[in-house]
C-alpha cells in the first residue's frame, strides 16, 4: 500500500513538472497568454525572455520525465527517490520564501508551494518503500 502511495506521488510529480512541455512547444504569443492566465503581468516581446522561458520549461519537463522514470521503476532507482523528494521539498521552501517576499497573489503561488512541500515530504518519507518492497519481491534461494 505504501509503495502504491509512493508511486502515486511520483506520477503526480511527473505530471506537475512535465506539464511545462506546453511552454516549450507553444508559439511565443500563446505562451505569453498562458503565463498571463497563471498570473503574470504584461510580458514584452523580448527574444531573451522567450529563450529563458523555453530553457526553464525544458528543464521542468526534464524533471517531470525524471519523476516518471522513478514512478515506473521505483525498485531500480530506489537510491535516488529520497534525493528527488528532498529536492522537491527544498524547492517548496524556495517558492514559499520568494512568494511571500514578492507578495504574490494566492494562485498559483499557494498551489505550487503546497504541492512541492507536501508531495516532496511524502516522497521523502516513503523513500524506503521502493527498496524494501523490491527486496521482498525478489525470489528466495
Amino acid at each position: 500500500m505504501k509503495l502504491r502511495l509512493l508511486r502515486l506521488l511520483l506520477f503526480a510529480s511527473a505530471f506537475a513538472w512535465g506539464a511545462s512541455v506546453v511552454c516549450v512547444l507553444l508559439p511565443w504569443p500563446m505562451a505569453v497568454l498562458a503565463m498571463q492566465g497563471l498570473g503574470a503581468g504584461e510580458l514584452p516581446a523580448d527574444p531573451m525572455l522567450n529563450y529563458w522561458v523555453r530553457m526553464a520549461a525544458g528543464v521542468f519537463t526534464g524533471v517531470g520525465l525524471f519523476f516518471l522514470v522513478l514512478g515506473v521503476r521505483p525498485h531500480q532507482y530506489a537510491n535516488v527517490i529520497g534525493l528527488a523528494g528532498g529536492m522537491m521539498f527544498v524547492e517548496g521552501l524556495v517558492l514559499l520564501g520568494y512568494g511571500l517576499h514578492l507578495g504574490l497573489r494566492p494562485f498559483p503561488f499557494y498551489a505550487d508551494t503546497a504541492f512541492c512541500l507536501l508531495v516532496g515530504a511524502g516522497i521523502w518519507m516513503l523513500r524506503h518503500e521502493a527498496s524494501n518492497s523490491g527486496r521482498s519481491a525478489q525470489p528466495r534461494e
